[in-house]
């Protein structure tokens, strides 16, 4: 049940990415949308590849797509024939459930930890797979530009201006519905797990003794701190997921793309690639662990007490 619950909050993500891109094709100015020249850092906005209707198709789109199709195929090749001993497919898919599991409820209380844990697994299986993706050869290195005519190859170009994949968290309209799908779900957990009265009691209360002359001026000083925290909470988590995400993958996609052009036969780039794949398991880690982290602070804690189930 756990692994249909994380498919199914994947191809989630995939649906929500096309809504919002329905919305709003690109959370960064028209101008960025600029193709990059050779030798530059990615651009920042996704370039359309091709339209059904008035939807725009970009390339991070598409490869949302290739991503969720690479997970269900994982799932189902791995979980075609369980065994009592696992191995291969099987064995890797067990232990990065179960070592995801591990940790949330090391960070979470049980009741908490069973309502977090499918969109914490799913946040890391899915960057994590997109952001490997993004590695492979022909990523962001395959698609249309200039056709060169004397080359030998039929497809050749002399600079791919509109890639036909990129990686989906190198956008930041992927990052930014990830991080506004967190924000709903973390309040929902809250008031799920604190009651409504219990969760403005939790942000809001005075967390400290004192006599009945200092409860005023505690409770006005709780209060200004409780404001504090709604900020946090709303706007600063989300931007801190969504732009630290965002950020690493596409600085690491431009650092790649001016060593490729600017050292011989491109072999500058190879000790940033392997820093790549390093980064790639960690920005997955660190958005899954912040997502559990957050959700920890926002419900109340052992011996607090507890509103609603």
């Amino acid at each position: 049940m756990r692994l249909i619950k994380i498919i199914f909050a994947c191809a989630f993500l995939a649906i929500a990415r096309n809504a919002d891109s329905k919305a709003q094709p690109s959370v960064v100015p028209a101008a960025a949308a600029a193709q990059p020249a050779p030798g530059q850092p990615v651009s920042e906005a996704a370039p359309t590849l091709f339209r059904i209707g008035w939807l725009p198709v970009t390339n991070s789109m598409v490869c949302t797509w290739v991503v969720v199709a690479v997970i269900f195929s994982i799932v189902r090749l791995g979980t075609r024939r369980m065994k009592e001993v696992p191995s291969g497919v099987q064995n890797l898919i067990e232990a990065t459930v179960e070592g995801l599991e591990e940790l949330t409820a090391g960070v979470l209380k049980p009741r908490v930890a069973r309502w977090v844990f499918p969109l914490a697994a799913t946040f890391f299986i899915f960057i994590l797979v997109s952001n490997l993706m993004g590695l492979l050869p022909g990523v962001g290195s395959i698609g249309k530009g200039v056709p060169v005519k004397d080359s030998i190859m039929p497809f050749a170009v002399q600079h791919v201006e509109t890639p036909f994949f990129r990686a989906p968290t190198s956008d930041a309209n992927m990052t930014v519905v990830m991080a506004a799908i967190f924000l709903v779900m973390s309040f929902y957990w809250a008031f799920r797990d604190n009651g409504p009265m219990g969760f403005i009691k939790h942000i809001f209360g005075v967390k400290v003794e004192g006599g009945k002359w200092a409860y005023a001026p505690l409770l006005l000083l709780f209060i200004f701190i409780g404001l504090m925290e709604m900020v946090s909470i709303i706007l600063v988590r989300p931007v801190a997921l969504a732009m630290r995400l965002y950020g690493n993958i596409l600085g690491g996609e431009s650092v790649l793309s001016i060593m490729l052009t600017h050292t011989p036969l491109g072999l500058g780039a190879l000790p940033f690639y392997f820093f790549e794949l390093f980064i790639a398991v960690v920005q997955a880690l660190v958005f899954a662990l912040l997502a559990i982290a957050f959700v920890g602070t926002m419900c109340v804690q052992e011996g607090e007490g507890a509103g609603g189930r």
